[in-house]
């Protein structure tokens, strides 16, 4: 009967308390209040997430929250600025950083991906030439690549943007150049869901974020609906990961709950499950 009412107790305390979903979020940027910012995910289930921003404000957010952050390189930057907020990637300005400076940072702990790249709005493939040397460091490191694909919002101020470089069929000549690579399709290249599908379909080293796309404030649901419905019939239940990209967090989780066709299992390995796999890093000697 004790443990009844204990069980009865924890499970109204995390009611309470927002916990709807134990979720790893793929997806956040830096925030000019981040003390909100991380307790909003918290009370939404979130207790790991993969953070980018500029680099002077990505720092104040090391080693400061119940929240495990993993911490991302943010390039190549237009103008050296980071698209909508207009703050300095790096202190000096430049669009990309030394390589390596870059490659220090991974050896001091100090970054865990590369990303979000943002090739698109600086008017370039993810594949272009380029982005290889750090390409090549998160292929030596294990490091995961996350890359924006897809459209973006308005007042972005990256006049360099092209929507036909958000399309996920651009990342093949990197993958064959890396295949060791782990990437992650940000957005789901929405809307070339089409060429999400074949690049995954072919590439198994290739997971993608369901960010932008799960948030009813950008995309209508039943455009989310369709799109995840594809998704899970090209059978990669497996490699689909949950991303709020600072959007309503719990919008979005309602927005994943809701599609009728997903077992409680699968809905487990797209809050979370799948992320931890993908960032799964290697242990150390």
């Amino acid at each position: 009967m004790k443990k009844l009412i204990l069980i009865l107790i924890i499970f109204l305390f995390g009611f309470y308390n927002g916990y709807s979903q134990k979720v790893f979020d793929t997806h956040i940027h830096g925030e000019t209040n981040p003390d909100i910012q991380m307790q909003q995910l918290e009370t939404s289930g979130v207790y790991k997430a993969a953070i980018s921003s500029s680099w002077d404000l990505q720092n104040t957010y090391r080693n400061k929250f119940k929240i495990e952050l993993l911490h991302g390189l943010m390039l190549p930057c237009p103008n050296g600025k980071v698209p909508y907020s207009n703050q300095l990637c790096f202190a000096n300005g430049k669009g990309l950083p030394d390589i390596k400076w870059v490659e220090q940072q991974i050896n001091n702990g100090k970054i865990d991906f590369i990303g979000e790249v943002l090739s698109q709005y600086y008017g370039i493939s993810p594949s272009d030439k380029l982005l290889y040397p750090y390409y090549a460091l998160a292929e030596k490191y294990n490091l995961p690549v996350g890359i924006h694909t897809g459209l973006a919002g308005p007042n972005h101020g990256c006049p360099n943007f092209r929507v036909g470089l958000g399309s996920p069929i651009l990342m093949e000549d990197l993958i064959l150049k890396f295949p060791k690579l782990k990437i992650w399709i940000m957005h789901s290249g929405y809307p070339f869901i089409e060429e999400t599908v074949g690049i995954m379909s072919v590439y198994w080293n290739v997971y993608t974020d369901i960010s932008v796309i799960a948030n009813p404030d950008n995309i209508p649901y039943k455009d989310f609906y369709a799109t995840m419905k594809r998704l899970i019939d090209a059978g990669l239940e497996n490699r689909l990961m949950f991303g709020s990209d600072n959007g309503n967090i719990k919008q979005m989780i309602e927005s994943v709950n809701k599609l009728d066709f997903l077992s409680s299992e699968q809905k487990e390995k797209i809050f979370y499950k799948n992320a931890e796999q993908f960032f799964k890093m290697p242990q150390k000697n």
